[in-house]
């Protein structure tokens, strides 16, 4: 019998896919669903960014590239750094990345193992733990709470580090809740972490543009003082409706570069030169797609919040970003994962458990408001339906 290491029986995964897979065998056998579990853009990716891809093929770009990305495309990254957060990084700090994950494999791997902490936000993207645990560290859960707009608290996050933590994660617009911390908390957490020099931060900006009601991401990268030990983690796949094209960058700290670089020599050795371009001709080509995607993501987000607050025995927080709702449904008769599993099976609504995204999920369930406002209509009815039974 072959026998694999430990880590790999400790290796969780991502349930959204799970979900998508019975959804698809549900839709084959020509049942009716409407698909609100998996987290990307209902959009086709912009034209002139296919088109940019397109062209690069024709050109004979195919062959491999840089380990850390070709320059142009971390150059196109330094340019759209400095448009959103106004802070001017390094093309030598950038690393393309063959999505979003690679990011927080690099930096888990680099600072977990026995022995270590490592503090992550619950409920949050289930990768995190699932990576934490793969290296044998400890997950130490950071609580979101709803009471706090499902934003972290820097006092209790600075009060969960021990001399044991080596890695914090941090994750603002936030999957699964849609929260955002304001500039005010990030600050007093950024000021006690000046007790804490050896804390390295993962921070996950992956929906850096997605924010609604006039509210504005803050980056970990508008603070200096955490410069050499913060880890930036962004990418193509939500803002330009890029998810299958598997393209992200990530910002490092100077000690921290050649470390990645060296993994990605081992683990994937490059990404594709297409996509490349592709990202290049989205970050300085129109951004009215994005512009138009956002304004559907505001007007279902409403549609949604209030649609839920309408089915009985649930309430929904507001949420500030992303594209996802995570309504309270503690005064229903349902637990969670059986809810979302009745609901895709009996309704034919597929949407995701709390508890996939941490032990604080528990009485919540996700919705990804990434489709059609008919479909979120449609959605929203049947659940009103089975939960007035």
């Amino acid at each position: 019998m072959l026998k694999t290491i430990a880590a790999f029986d400790r290796m969780g995964e991502e349930n959204a896919f799970a979900v998508l897979a019975r959804a698809t065998a549900l839709a084959q056998q020509g049942k009716d669903i409407i698909n609100l579990g998996i987290g990307q853009p209902d959009f086709k990716t912009p034209e002139h960014i296919v088109e940019a891809a397109i062209k690069a093929l024709k050109d004979g770009q195919h062959g491999y590239t840089p380990a850390t990305g070709l320059v142009a495309t971390r150059e196109a990254v330094v340019r759209r750094t400095m448009t959103t957060t106004g802070i001017e990084v390094s093309p030598e700090s950038v690393m393309i990345m063959p999505g979003g994950k690679p990011t927080m494999y690099a930096a888990i791997v680099m600072f977990g193992e026995p022995g270590a902490e490592i503090l992550y936000p619950d409920p949050g993207f289930p990768i995190y733990r699932s990576m934490i645990e793969f290296t044998g560290a400890k997950p130490v859960p950071v609580p979101i709470r709803e009471e706090t707009g499902f934003a972290f608290s820097a006092e209790e996050t600075l009060s969960l580090i021990t001399d044991k933590t080596r890695l914090l994660i941090l994750n603002s617009p936030a999957n699964p809740t849609g929260g955002i911390t304001p500039r005010s908390e990030i600050e007093k957490l950024v000021e006690g972490l000046a007790d804490h020099p050896d804390v390295a931060i993962l921070s996950d900006e992956i929906y850096d543009v997605m924010t609604y009601d006039g509210e504005r991401h803050t980056s970990l990268l508008q603070f200096p003082e955490i410069r050499d030990r913060l880890i930036v983690l962004n990418g193509w796949s939500k803002t330009w409706a890029m998810t299958g094209w598997r393209m992200g960058w990530s910002i490092w700290p100077d000690a921290l570069y050649d470390k990645v670089r060296k993994l990605a020599v081992n683990c994937w050795s490059c990404v594709n030169a297409p996509s490349q371009f592709a990202g290049i001709a989205a970050i300085d080509g129109p951004q009215d797609d994005v512009e138009t995607m956002m304004a559907a993501f505001d007007r279902r987000r409403k549609i949604v919040v209030e649609g839920l607050r309408a089915i009985p025995g649930v309430e929904c927080a507001t949420p500030k970003g992303a594209f996802y709702a995570f309504p309270n449904i503690k005064a229903t008769s349902w637990k969670a994962k059986a809810l979302a599993s009745a609901l895709l099976e009996e309704s034919g609504v597929a949407l995701i458990g709390g508890p996939d995204f941490g032990i604080l999920g528990e009485g919540y369930i996700r919705l990804s408001y990434a489709n059609s406002e008919e479909n979120i209509e449609r959605a929203l009815d049947r659940m009103r339906d089975f939960l007035s039974r």
